[in-house]
């Protein structure tokens, strides 16, 4: 693909200036953990850590992606926040967030602002 696009173009691709950033989040319940008590935890989640931080979650109760719920990049700062939300949970025996990523095009590097 050409590489001297538009403005118009870069930002319908999410590309270079418009890139947007996202995390992959992995989560481990703890064993004995009732299914009540797991379907709590995700409304939790999405309310308090999703919902919450203006973030967007796509996928399932052990694996999803993190994005801004509107147009734009998860900051350094959402991210941190969300981290520091899961640390807390006792139902999690462990997680793993991903540093920030590409949402459109995981295998580019990330663009410095």
């Amino acid at each position: 693909m050409a590489t001297n696009r538009s403005r118009r173009l870069r930002k319908k691709l999410c590309v270079d200036e418009f890139q947007e950033l996202g995390c992959e989040l992995t989560l481990s319940f703890r064993e004995g953990l009732t299914e009540a008590e797991a379907d709590q935890f995700v409304e939790q989640f999405l309310r308090d850590a999703i919902d919450g931080n203006g973030l967007g979650y796509v996928g399932g109760e052990d694996y999803g992606f993190v994005c801004l719920a509107k147009r734009g990049s998860v900051s350094e700062e959402q991210r941190t926040q969300l981290e520091a939300w899961l640390k807390g949970r006792k139902e999690l025996t462990e997680f793993n967030l991903s540093p920030l990523m590409d949402v459109w095009y995981p295998e580019n590097p990330i663009n410095q602002a």
